[in-house]
């Protein structure tokens, strides 16, 4: 017998799976036709903003991975929540800057929201100070 939660879960395990392998493509065949999707940041960072396809689900992370050091990024998933069709996932970020070699650490968290087996909906919040300044240098808001 399944619970409301086990679709949910179970796509954001795959979410978290696939982007782990750094499967930009598996990870936008989770995603909803339309979708509602943002990333806070920066203007300076082509990565950040909105989203609202599919098709720009795997371009977002195609634009980001180039600006970090291969096999140097770290996700470290401290906890998953679900409600419903609702799921965050809290998280710490770590990253070395492939131009600069600095490393940035930042804690994070998605909410998901997942229905028919699809995410509908994904939101970023990280400190984007953090990041902006890594890239830019203090005072670069």
């Amino acid at each position: 017998m399944s619970t409301d939660t086990d679709t949910p879960r179970a796509v954001a395990g795959q979410f978290v799976e696939r982007l782990g392998k750094q499967d930009q493509h598996g990870i936008q065949e989770l995603f909803a036709p339309e979708i509602d999707w943002h990333v806070p940041g920066s203007d300076k960072l082509p990565w950040t903003g909105s989203r609202t396809r599919r098709e720009e689900v795997a371009p977002y992370f195609t634009t980001m991975w180039p600006h970090y050091v291969p096999g140097e990024s770290r996700v470290v998933l401290e906890r998953t929540i679900v409600e419903g069709t609702d799921v965050v996932l809290l998280a710490t970020f770590s990253h070395v800057i492939a131009t600069s070699g600095k490393r940035f650490t930042t804690p994070a968290s998605l909410h998901l929201v997942i229905e028919d087996g699809q995410i509908v909906q994904l939101h970023l919040y990280e400190d984007t100070l953090i990041v902006d300044q890594a890239f830019h240098g203090p005072g670069s808001d």
